[in-house]
C-alpha cells in the first residue's frame, strides 16, 4: 500500500516536476537553519555534495517527525566554484558580484533528494551538472539582473536555466532535473522500486 508523499520544499520549479511526472503529494514546510548548517559542514571540510544531501536530510527529517507514516521527500542544492560555496543572492549587488566570478568560467550544481519516515531516513541521492558560462557582456549582465531580479533572486547563482539565465551559457553536462533543483529521475526511481508508484 503507496503512503502519503510530503514535499518538504516550498520551491515551485521543484513542485511542478512532481506535479507534471503525475505524482500525487502534498506540501509541507518547516524551517531549517540552512545557512548554520552549511556553516558547520564547511568548517568540517565537508564537500559540496554532502552538504547539499545533509541539508536535504535535514528538511525531509524535520517534517517527518510531525507526519507520521508519510513518506517525506526534501531537497537541497548547492553551487560549487573555485573551493567556495555560492548561495542565493541577497541583493543585486551580490548576485551581479556573483556572476562576475562565474563568468567565463565552469562551476557545479549539486542537487540532493532525501526520502524520511517517521525520523529515518530511508533513501538519499545527490546529482552533479557541470554548467561553463559565457564571456556575456558587462550590458548583457546589467540588463539581465533588472529583467530577472524577482525571479532569480530565490536561485543560487542568480540564474535559471529555464528562463532567460540559459543564455548565460555555453555548456550543460549533466540532467537537466538536476539544475533546477532535484534529482528528478533517480527520486522516481526509487519511488517505484519502492512500490510508491505504479511499477
Amino acid at each position: 500500500m503507496a503512503h502519503r508523499l510530503i514535499l518538504a520544499s516550498g520551491s515551485e520549479i521543484r513542485q511542478k516536476m512532481l506535479g507534471d511526472a503525475g505524482v500525487v503529494f502534498k506540501t509541507v514546510v518547516k524551517s531549517v537553519n540552512e545557512d548554520t548548517i552549511r556553516r558547520t559542514e564547511e568548517a568540517a571540510g565537508s564537500p559540496p555534495d554532502n552538504i547539499a544531501e545533509t541539508l536535504a536530510v535535514e528538511k525531509a527529517m524535520k517534517v517527518s517527525q510531525i507526519e507520521k507514516d508519510a513518506l517525506v521527500i526534501g531537497c537541497d542544492q548547492i553551487l560549487a566554484f573555485d573551493q567556495q560555496i555560492f548561495t542565493k543572492p541577497i541583493s543585486v549587488e551580490h548576485a551581479h558580484q556573483q556572476l562576475c566570478q562565474l563568468r567565463g568560467n565552469t562551476h557545479q550544481l549539486f542537487s540532493a533528494a532525501a526520502v524520511c519516515q517517521n525520523g529515518v531516513v530511508l533513501w538519499r541521492y545527490t546529482g552533479q551538472v557541470s554548467l561553463e558560462m559565457r564571456e556575456f557582456s558587462d550590458a548583457f549582465l546589467d540588463g539581465y539582473l533588472v529583467r530577472n531580479w524577482n525571479s532569480i533572486r530565490h536561485s543560487v547563482g542568480g540564474y535559471k536555466l529555464e528562463e532567460e539565465g540559459i543564455r548565460l551559457f555555453l555548456d550543460v553536462k549533466g540532467d537537466y532535473f538536476t539544475v533546477l533543483g532535484m534529482p528528478l529521475l533517480p527520486l522516481l526511481a526509487y519511488l517505484v522500486e519502492s512500490g510508491e508508484l505504479q511499477q
